[in-house]
């Protein structure tokens, strides 16, 4: 059995979070997801709140100090990440962008990220793939397929809607396969990327 290091980055600002209860719930998918591979699994949590000063810190004087640096050995050293910010003006916070601002070029090349984000309305969904995932691809980081939104109805009754649980086991699935070694599922081939094949021959679905 091989024990994998698990990151879990969340950038909620209150106590309790919405933000740290999703990225909970995807590390407890995650964890699981590994166990089934074979594998066990330590966590490391960074609440990026209790950084805040530290950020502002490193960005005016360009170096981390002794707590900040822990907290970014923990996220470059893991073998998976898990990400979570929450949405303020239609994007990711300023203080999730600001520790990755803060990481050394080419910290996170290859790393295996499971990105999610919360808000208060359902709206803000696109949020992921508009400004999330584009950050992560530029730091060359390899972001799982699905990525994982929830919006406060979706924790209503104290429960997890039904979508969303499924969609965490999901990208769950997703970043343990990664983390494990085993690349995620290719979709089927795109008949219409092969120059090769005539418009008349798609039509009848050679």
């Amino acid at each position: 059995m091989t024990t994998r290091t698990l990151a879990v980055l969340s950038a909620g600002l209150s106590v309790p979070s919405s933000t740290r209860l999703l990225a909970d719930r995807l590390t407890t998918a995650t964890v699981a997801a590994l166990r089934a591979r074979g594998d066990d699994a330590t966590v490391e949590v960074v609440e990026l709140r209790e950084h805040a000063h530290d950020l502002a810190d490193a960005l005016v004087t360009g170096f981390p100090n002794a707590a900040l640096t822990t907290a970014i050995d923990t996220v470059v050293g893991a073998d998976g990440l898990i990400a979570v910010t929450p949405v303020f003006s239609a994007s990711y916070s300023g203080l999730f962008k600001t520790f990755f601002d803060v990481l050394e070029p080419g910290a996170l090349t290859g790393k295996p990220v499971l990105a999610g984000a919360t808000a208060g309305s359902p709206r803000h969904s696109l949020v992921l793939e508009h400004a999330v995932r584009p950050l992560l691809s530029y730091l060359r980081a390899v972001t799982v397929p699905t990525a994982v939104f929830a919006a406060a109805d979706d924790w209503a009754g104290g429960g997890v809607d039904q979508t969303l649980a499924a969609r965490i086991e999901r990208a769950a699935g997703e970043l343990a396969g990664l983390i494990a070694g085993q690349p995620v599922a290719s979709r089927p081939a795109d008949p219409f990327a092969d120059p090769t094949t005539s418009f008349e021959d798609l039509l009848r679905g050679q």
